[in-house]
């Protein structure tokens, strides 16, 4: 016979024992915080709207706030550097002791493999898989965005495919044609067809095309978006490397290279007519070689883009730099930012944003979140995200701005006349002159008047050779260094110092989030705000403590 279970129930007497019992310790509890004083934090009530100079005050606030940002990330840059320095000291000592023991077969086995394990998204992997599609074409397409052509030029890039030899061609696409008047993209065909064959082009896009038929612009349509729209440019770009293939008697490969957001796999899906490759605002979506048939006899080969060369000026690094903007600091943000800035027109930058009068880059920029809405609490403007969208806007499609050619035409060391002629051999130029025209004449161009006046800052340089790449750190080791450190410098640190540090933070952090409630000052806490710091680290406490001394918010006035 199975055993019941224990009955849960309890007789009266016990059950009202410990109703007692538990009725007893609450009044304890109680009576404890009504002796200790239960004190809510007041919440932060920000600048008072008849404070005079609410504005400046509140700029000033947001500037302290930059300025520690910045000093944190100088202090991880310090970090990360010496950290580097370690882990080649450390290889350097490994590879010694391989040496001697004679395991080079080993050491050659280890290196193939970090080579595999190389991360997709670092610097190196890219220009590996740039030099495997180089290697693969015969003909490569510089896809140039055709509001700056000259400054989506690689002359690296060009060097390498010229003097490679294997009667490799090299072939210009001024893409995005639809937000440049006509009369600058002419003057650009005229210029560039000098050195190399161009083409015109105008890449599908689903959303807000121009060219889109009116039957996907009703509504309530379901929309295939793998899909394309029509596009312009790709029946005489086709035909080209069609003829060239006749030529060669052989099935081409058709290698697509430029700089980020210039727009390659867009080409490559306009010339499929279905969305082969990945497609997006963000900086570097490809990160290895995609091989795409658009028919029979070629073959498109999608490449991750170009790594611009640190020695490059702001402006070029700004719009060509492959690195994401969630990744870059804000001083880094407003650097590029006040470079756009300085090199277009003002009132035509004014017209377009539908802004007033500006002073600065920072001004320009608290216009622009107030216009967008894009605002933290207590109405400070979010610089770092109207940054981050004012360069999605110049790198992406949204902003219509143009550059001038140069006056005179001078051309580079690596081309001459006999390279020149060697480049035009197989193309018919007649015909690519007249698909030309027959895009010029297709396309809706914005008038000179609305498009903003650039100026641009040359031939961007491009790092193509892999062992020229300066790599980061990656997240994980910078994470390590950041813990070592915070170790080593609470080490070094008295109780005291601590808790002043403490104290600082919580300031800061009460600035920051305007109206969230804090946790009430403990005790320990309160010894320390007496107490007083020891004299090795108040040196570098007392900046601190000065950039985060913030308005008096309690005074009143009349």
């Amino acid at each position: 016979a199975e055993l019941r279970k224990a009955s849960k129930r309890l007789s009266c007497h016990k059950r009202y024992k410990i109703q007692k019992k538990i009725r007893e310790h609450h009044r304890k509890v109680r009576k404890e915080a009504k002796k200790r004083g239960r004190k809510k934090p007041k919440k932060d009530p920000g600048v008072p709207n008849a404070a005079p100079f609410k504005e400046e005050l509140l700029r000033e606030a947001e500037q302290r706030k930059q300025k520690l940002e910045e000093l944190k990330q100088k202090q991880k840059i310090n970090r990360q550097k010496e950290h580097e320095k370690r882990r080649k000291l450390e290889a350097k000592q490994n590879e010694a002791k391989i040496k001697q023991k004679g395991g080079v077969e080993s050491s050659g086995q280890s290196k193939a493999k970090t080579k595999k394990l190389l991360d997709k998204n670092s610097k190196k992997s890219f220009c590996r898989e740039l030099n495997k599609v180089i290697e693969a074409s015969d003909v490569v397409l510089e896809v140039l965005d055709a509001r700056d052509p000259m400054g989506c030029r690689c002359p690296q890039l060009e060097q390498a495919v010229t003097c490679s030899g294997g009667n490799k061609k090299l072939l210009l696409v001024l893409n995005k044609c639809d937000l440049v008047p006509k009369g600058n993209l002419e003057k650009w065909l005229n210029y560039l067809k000098k050195e190399f064959p161009t083409i015109a082009f105008k890449s599908a896009t689903m959303i807000k095309d121009k060219t889109m038929p009116e039957q996907f612009k009703a509504r309530r349509k379901r929309v295939d978006l793998s899909r394309t729209t029509e596009c312009l440019g790709s029946k005489c770009l086709l035909k080209l490397l069609q003829e060239h293939g006749k030529t060669l008697n052989k099935p081409i490969q058709v290698g697509v290279v430029g700089f980020p957001n210039v727009g390659k796999s867009s080409i490559i899906n306009s010339l499929k007519g279905v969305r082969a490759c990945n497609v997006g605002l963000a900086r570097g979506v490809t990160k290895s070689m995609q091989i795409v048939h658009v028919d029979k006899q070629t073959k498109m080969l999608d490449s991750p883009s170009i790594i611009a060369d640190p020695s490059n000026t702001v402006l070029a690094l700004a719009l060509r730099s492959v690195i994401n903007t969630e990744e870059s600091s804000s001083a880094e943000l407003l650097e590029a930012v006040d470079a756009i800035l300085n090199n277009s027109s003002k009132q035509q930058v004014m017209m377009c944003y539908t802004i007033p009068d500006f002073r600065n880059t920072e001004e320009f920029l608290t216009l622009l979140a107030q216009k967008r809405g894009m605002q933290k609490k207590g109405g400070v403007a979010d610089i770092e995200n109207v940054a981050k969208s004012l360069l999605c806007d110049w790198t992406g499609a949204k902003v219509s701005y143009h550059s001038q050619p140069p006056e005179s035409q001078s051309l580079p060391p690596y081309l001459t006349g006999d390279k020149i002629s060697e480049m035009q051999e197989c193309f018919n130029l007649k015909n690519l002159e007249e698909g030309n025209n027959t895009t010029l004449q297709a396309l809706k161009c914005p008038s000179p008047a609305s498009s903003i006046i650039f100026q641009s800052a040359g031939m961007a340089n491009g790092t193509i050779e892999e062992s020229n790449v300066i790599e980061a750190a990656s997240e994980w080791e910078n994470l390590e260094t950041s813990k070592e450190e915070e170790e080593d410098f609470t080490e070094m640190m008295s109780e005291s110092d601590l808790s002043y540090l403490q104290d600082t933070r919580v300031q800061a952090t009460r600035k920051e989030n305007l109206g969230k409630q804090q946790a009430r000052p403990t005790n320990s806490e309160k010894q320390t705000a007496e107490s007083k710091p020891s004299k090795s680290v108040l040196s570098s406490l007392e900046k601190i403590a000065d950039e985060d001394d913030a308005y008096d918010f309690n005074t009143d006035y009349v």
